[in-house]
């Protein structure tokens, strides 16, 4: 079972505001959820009036952070955080290339803090309380340790200190949701003839009040609007050795010379392309529901909601829709791509721009659960092998075929009248099964599949 549900006596359901965080590219897990852990460790030593005794800090990478932690921008995240930075306010531009200074041989200050290379340290075969991605930040004054705390950055952003407690994301609730779901077949009978938006959004005003959701929400389709229009104008390489040229911004004027291309298949596949470029970039990107597999969802919805003029009702609607079924996949599986493999993070983001698609196209409960079952089988066993450790190959194309698939899993389910042979939980439990199954040299790792055959040049 997945530790990135925020669970609620016996409900899954985690609010929209904060299954769709803004963050930083290039990852959830290793660039947002290290940068989160550092700045609550120097959240910590603030409130214990130890921070101003700090003359060192050490920050000890386990597992996959360690593995590929250099490509996805962990160090630069790790140094971010300790300054105070948030990944949902700083400006990118200041996160990247500290790293780089540290492996030339300088010394980066955090605050009156010296950092050398040798102050991060990389332990890619060590695992903490079982989990792939983990960090262990310590500060000292002089010889003596003043506080030390390890993290686990368990998916999506997420993170949870060793003790079992889950940090506050920032968009901490008032209240509690008053569905206590655990399932997709617990959520059905539990809808008494509503919609499963309108249970979510009942459960988004107990926890948020009725303005501050429907703002959050609003906020996060502006975010995701904003990157797949940024990410169609952009150019140029990506950061990493692999030399990646962006193409979604080349491709749209192709598209465009030929009429207007909105609403076609290739726009589709560019919408997306041009969110995960903007990850592979380390730009702003919303996490759907992780970095990795920000395209997906955000593609879907600027594709399906555009004849209406991004109708606010519509975009709600989506989110409120995928809200729910990524809640009951991360309560009973998993959307961490080191825990499962890709299938836990692009296949998840599938079923639930699937579902969304299919809520806003006037499908039923039922055919909604469809949709979202056939997005999430036909990714069922998807390793996580990134070229390079960087989140370009294959991820960012990988985007663009998983937003088509969502798009063919609710024309499917619309065909029909819900009624199916495999339910969702059984896809969901399958996916996890197989996740555990996974050799860890495909989650994340960059130590087989296509990390080990393509040669880098």
């Amino acid at each position: 079972m997945s530790p990135t549900a925020v669970e609620v006596g016996r409900g899954a359901y985690v609010s929209a505001l904060d299954l769709f965080s803004l963050g930083i590219g290039p990852s959830s897990s290793h660039t947002v959820g290290p940068m989160r852990a550092a700045l609550a460790f120097l959240g910590a030593l603030t409130a214990e009036d130890a921070r101003s005794r700090v003359t060192r800090f050490v920050c000890r990478l386990h597992g996959s952070l360690a593995a590929t932690g250099v490509g996805h921008g962990t160090p630069d995240a790790v140094i971010a955080g300790l300054r105070g930075h948030a990944p949902e306010s700083v400006d990118p531009a200041l996160v990247h290339g500290e790293w780089a200074r540290l492996h030339a041989g300088e010394t980066v200050m955090i605050g009156a803090v010296p950092l050398v290379a040798a102050d991060i340290e990389f332990a890619p075969r060590e695992r903490q309380h079982g989990h792939p991605n983990a960090l262990t930040l310590t500060a000292f004054a002089g010889e003596r340790t003043l506080a030390s705390q390890t993290y686990l950055s368990v998916g999506g952003g997420f993170i949870r200190r060793s003790d079992g407690t889950e940090e506050d994301r920032g968009a901490a609730s008032t209240g509690r949701p008053r569905s206590r779901y655990r399932s997709m077949a617990e959520l059905l009978a539990a809808l008494d003839g509503r919609t499963i938006a309108e249970l979510a959004w009942s459960d988004e005003v107990a926890m948020h009040g009725a303005d501050r959701a429907a703002a959050g929400l609003d906020a996060i389709w502006r975010e995701m609007r904003g990157c797949v229009e940024r990410g169609l104008r952009a150019e140029g390489v990506l950061p990493g050795g692999l030399r990646v040229p962006r193409r979604a911004a080349a491709a749209w004027r192709m598209l465009a010379a030929h009429g207007d291309p909105a609403l076609s298949a290739e726009a589709l596949s560019l919408y997306a392309m041009a969110v995960n470029e903007e990850n592979a970039a380390g730009g702003r990107v919303v996490t759907a529901p992780t970095n990795g597999a920000a395209g997906v969802l955000p593609a879907v919805m600027y594709q399906a909601c555009r004849d209406g003029g991004f109708d606010p009702a519509e975009v709600r609607t989506f989110l409120l829709t995928a809200t729910a079924v990524g809640s009951i996949i991360a309560a009973n599986a998993s959307i961490s791509g080191a825990e499962a493999g890709c299938q836990a993070e692009v296949g998840s983001a599938c079923a639930m721009a699937a579902a969304g698609l299919t809520a806003i196209r006037g499908g039923s409960p039922a055919q909604i659960e469809n949709a979202a079952e056939i997005a999430m089988e036909h990714h069922l066993g998807m390793t996580c092998d990134p070229v390079g450790g960087l989140v370009q190959i294959p991820c960012i194309e990988r985007n663009a075929v998983a937003a088509a698939t969502a798009l063919t899993a609710s024309r499917l389910a619309l065909l029909g009248d819900g009624t199916h042979v495999v339910s969702l939980d059984t896809v969901i439990e399958t996916m996890r099964q197989t996740g555990a199954d996974m050799s860890t040299r495909y989650k994340e790792t960059s130590e087989a599949g296509l990390a080990v055959n393509v040669v880098e040049c």
